[in-house]
């Protein structure tokens, strides 16, 4: 059996967690709708929903929480966190948000406008969500090898410069009032985008006077990816890459609860000042002061602390080696999972696993289902539920290339032997897995259907 790297930690507080009993979770599942999200969190045993604020915060952060200064404007925290922001990011202004989505929304809300294309390798949920709100067209351009099997390629997040730059002609740069790009590629695999692919985007949002967005939730594992993956930067820091990756964009958004490694917070940034002050107004209205943006004064001290610790290499090696473990685990008793295996979660392929259920049946759902249903194991799916639409102009439902089920670890979290666990409980479903039957949706929302949507069996 192959180990990852150890904990560059040690444990000083635990929660207790319970495994309810099998009929406990039938039950739970159906008062739940068949939706994961549905269930409430001592019905879970494992859970692996979300990478995001669900991590355990340092002594450090904890330390930091108890001096935070909660003055309404102009605190100690803030500037502490500028002082933090400006070592790493380099952007003239930013605002703190409540999370990345509200970053979003203050985005989309100052400078989209209906009908207008928001151009990325691949927008994740919120992000496409806030665009489609504003009456806007998310479009997605990630490089074909994204959806390749091979292990072998480094950097499946890539945009396809090709076709960034032959649509951008196609639809007028008039039309694309921002481009972005998310690092690592969550929708994908949690695939990381190499430097070179970020240069090559630079220079071509920068040729067509496009803005420049990051969107940055995991930039720190990125930046580790880049340094063990793409020559000329092994002997760099991820401080040092990180602070490259973002020299060359005009802004970025961030939730602090995935990389700052917070339970809650996030950021908007960038260099326009103009911009910034249609930023500052609508962060007033929606979020609170430019100096607190919707948190307390102890959540910017605890972000200013994680962001730091994001990128200290002892903690990226054994956050990688982490996921890569449960990865090979998986692929060992035949789950096929997305490879190179990401930085913050397993992308189980469920499509490829139960192909007998056809992508208007949900595929990634019946898995999600079972791997509860089995042994209290909360995932998402990521598949023709989170991402499939219809078409603005057809109406006719255009559906994602891979339906995928996330097992997102929870940053400092869980130990090698929950991962077995989870290794164990997938190998029964596998024995099992021709038996497994579809979905349907009986009730949903208009956006962002996978939170609430109610489901069920065919």
């Amino acid at each position: 059996m192959s180990f990852h790297p150890p904990e560059p930690f040690r444990i000083k507080m635990v929660e207790p967690i319970h495994l309810i009993d099998k009929p406990e979770r039938e039950k739970a599942l159906k008062r739940a709708g068949y939706n994961i999200f549905g269930l409430n969190s001592d019905e879970v045993f494992i859970d692996l929903l979300t990478d995001s604020g669900t991590g355990a915060m340092s002594q450090d952060q904890w330390s930091g929480i108890m001096v935070g200064d909660e003055s309404y404007a102009g605190a100690r925290s803030y500037h502490r966190l500028t002082d933090v922001m400006n070592e790493i990011f380099g952007f003239k202004h930013f605002v703190p948000t409540h999370q990345g989505r509200a970053a979003e929304n203050i985005l989309c809300a100052v400078i989209l406008k209906e009908g207008q294309y928001v151009p990325s390798n691949m927008h994740f949920d919120t992000t496409e969500g806030n665009i489609r709100a504003r009456g806007g067209r998310p479009t997605n351009l990630v490089c074909q090898e994204a959806f390749d099997v091979s292990p072998d390629i480094p950097f499946k997040g890539n945009m396809d410069l090709d076709k960034l730059e032959e649509f951008i002609n196609k639809v007028g740069p008039e039309n694309i009032p921002l481009g972005m790009i998310t690092i690592t590629n969550n929708a994908g695999g949690g695939q990381p985008v190499s430097m070179k692919n970020l240069r090559g985007v630079s220079k071509i949002y920068r040729k067509y006077k496009i803005p420049f967005f990051i969107d940055a939730c995991r930039f720190a594992e990125n930046s580790y990816f880049i340094k063990l993956r793409e020559p000329g930067y092994q002997d760099k820091s991820p401080l040092e890459i990180a602070q490259e990756i973002f020299s060359l964009a005009d802004g970025a958004t961030m939730s602090a609860k995935k990389d700052a490694i917070v339970n809650i917070g996030g950021f908007l940034a960038t260099n326009d000042s103009e911009l910034f002050e249609k930023v500052k107004s609508d962060c007033i209205l929606r979020e609170g002061f430019i100096t607190y943006g919707g948190l307390a004064g102890r959540d910017l001290d605890a972000i200013a602390i994680g962001l730091r610790e994001g990128l200290q290499e002892d903690y990226l090696a054994y956050r990688l080696g982490q996921t890569a473990y449960l990865a090979s685990e998986l692929k060992k008793i035949g789950i096929p999972v997305i490879e190179p295996a990401g930085g913050h979660a397993v992308y189980i392929n469920a499509g490829e696993l139960l192909p007998h259920i056809p992508q208007p049946e949900f595929p990634g759902q019946a898995l999600s289902v079972e791997m509860y249903r089995e042994g209290a194991i909360r995932s998402v799916e990521l598949g023709s539920v989170a991402f499939a639409y219809p078409d603005p102009d057809s109406g006719e439902m255009i559906y994602p290339e891979l339906d995928l089920v996330r097992l997102a670890l929870p940053r400092r979290t869980y130990t090698q032997s929950h991962l077995d666990y989870v290794v164990e409980v997938m190998a029964r479903i596998y024995k099992d897995k021709d038996k497994l039957s579809g979905y349907q949706i009986v009730k949903q929302p208009k956006l962002m259907r996978h939170f609430s949507a109610v489901f069920e069996p065919i």
